[in-house]
């Protein structure tokens, strides 16, 4: 009976104190009151990293705080079905195949197709009802992405051995199956691409028509041509997992505020309306957001560098340079224009706070590399000259410091340009929460209310206790 009474007389006391101090959802973290439809899922990436390798992570004011891994995000969070066909995400609310192949069998090169296989498959699927559905599709890139995971390693440095010490694939392969490329069968081991339905509004390398996919064995996301790229007539091929539900996914909803601010009532996240406005290599790409913060820039002391989807998410593949004179990102933002390796008229890359690891060490003395979104062309040095190689949208990496001028006809196979100092557009509020315990800004309400409630809790114990 006494532990009734104590039991009413707390409830008692915590109705008075909300009574008096309630707690308006205005004053909880973004975390806490966002009911965004346009989940964007977390990376994975749990390791904070140096310019060369990993670190502790850092305090607020030393180097390198505020990346990738000191934010705690939504999922990833799967359920496989009972038949073992489909993988339903519980973050996004999309179901996908479990695996690129309709034999039952094991993934294999074969289950690879054209685009125009790619474009057919679906209703293949849907003639079967596969999985016990018939509304599959092809995805977007934007629904791609949700299943990239940065705690992969990127095998690109063993392309000529083809074998990399105990790698690990950009995708959860507790779900979904993957394999590398077919060495054997003349394939490079990176050989690992996924198609989308995105099709780029302009073309790549001097005008391949070109669809957006995503590469699960390096991480990136470019544009692969859609026709024969040789003269023979051979054409590309990747792998196509197929989804469904949730037709919504991947659309934003952006509102100006008005004050500098940019709102993404789909995803939950706030945006600089303008960007940095010259670029940086990525410690001090860190460290100005430090800088913005102790400023209480536009409002507020609580941005931060963009993780790699959450970048993403705000490309607008209806626009490029080419096609809408634009930077690939909704005109209710502002984008600083540059002059690209061409000499053309062009848009920024843009770096994140996600570092992209290496399945094998950098030689020594070359820095690890971060993750970049393209919002002009994603420039590439082909054939003697500089085109745009991959497409306004596509997420690649570059070195984290260095000088531009040691890769003068770009790197890897594609010539991809290495620019190092890139521009940065600042990210606030969605599903991040601060590793770091930090009062929220702007919410003396719940300040107060917290402080109140636990005096009177405290009183309330001590007054209960002397009753026993």
């Amino acid at each position: 009976m006494i532990a009734g009474m104590h039991a009413k007389s707390i409830a008692a006391i915590i109705a008075m104190v909300l009574f008096f101090c309630p707690i308006s959802t205005a004053a909880l973290p973004s975390a806490v009151a966002s009911s965004a439809s346009y989940i964007v899922v977390g990376t994975a990436q749990s390791e904070c990293y140096g310019n060369y390798a990993a670190i502790p992570c850092s305090k607020p004011g030393d180097a390198f705080f505020g990346q990738d891994a000191q934010y705690g995000r939504n999922g990833p969070s799967y359920t496989l079905s009972s038949d073992g066909l489909t993988v339903y995400d519980n973050d996004t609310g999309l179901t996908w195949q479990r695996a690129a192949d309709m034999s039952g069998g094991r993934l294999s090169t074969s289950d690879k197709l054209t685009w125009a296989q790619a474009e057919a498959r679906p209703a293949l699927l849907n003639a079967v009802h596969y999985g016990g559905y018939s509304d599959w599709r092809m995805p977007t890139i934007k629904e791609l992405d949700s299943l990239i995971l940065f705690n992969g390693t990127d095998v690109s440095p063993c392309m000529n051995t083809g074998a990399c010490p105990n790698p690990v694939p950009f995708i959860d392969t507790n779900y979904f199956e993957f394999i590398y490329g077919n060495v054997t069968a003349g394939e490079r081991i990176i050989d690992a691409q996924y198609w989308s339905s995105t099709v780029y509004v302009s073309t790549t390398m001097n005008g391949n028509p070109t669809a957006f996919g995503v590469n699960f064995a390096d991480g990136r996301i470019k544009g692969y041509p859609m026709t024969g790229i040789s003269p023979t007539g051979l054409h590309f091929t990747a792998f196509l997992l197929c989804v469904r539900g949730n037709p919504e996914y991947g659309k934003n909803l952006f509102v100006d505020n008005g004050d500098g601010t940019i709102t993404d009532n789909a995803t939950g996240l706030m945006w600089s309306k303008a960007d940095s406005g010259s670029g940086m290599d990525w410690e001090n790409s860190l460290a100005w957001v430090q800088t913005k913060n102790a400023e209480n820039y536009l409002g507020h002391n609580d941005w931060r560098l963009p993780d790699a989807k959450e970048l993403q998410s705000i490309v607008d593949y209806s626009r490029s340079p080419d096609t809408t004179g634009s930077a690939a990102i909704n005109p209710i933002f502002t984008s600083t224009q540059i002059t690209n390796e061409a000499g053309q008229p062009d848009y920024p890359y843009y770096w994140t706070s996600t570092t992209h690891a290496s399945a094998g060490a950098p030689p020594a003395g070359m820095p690890g590399e971060a993750v970049y979104v393209a919002f002009g062309r994603a420039m590439g040095y082909m054939n003697g000259q500089w085109v745009d190689a991959h497409g306004a949208g596509a997420q690649r990496t570059d070195p984290k410091t260095g000088n531009p001028s040691g890769y003068p006809y770009g790197r890897g196979p594609e010539g991809d340009a290495v620019r190092i100092y890139n521009y940065i557009r600042l990210v606030r509020g969605g599903t991040a929460i601060s590793t770091t315990t930090v009062i929220p800004e702007s919410s003396p309400a719940l300040v107060s209310t917290l402080v109140i409630t636990a005096v009177v809790l405290s009183l309330a114990t001590d007054v209960l206790g002397r009753q026993t």
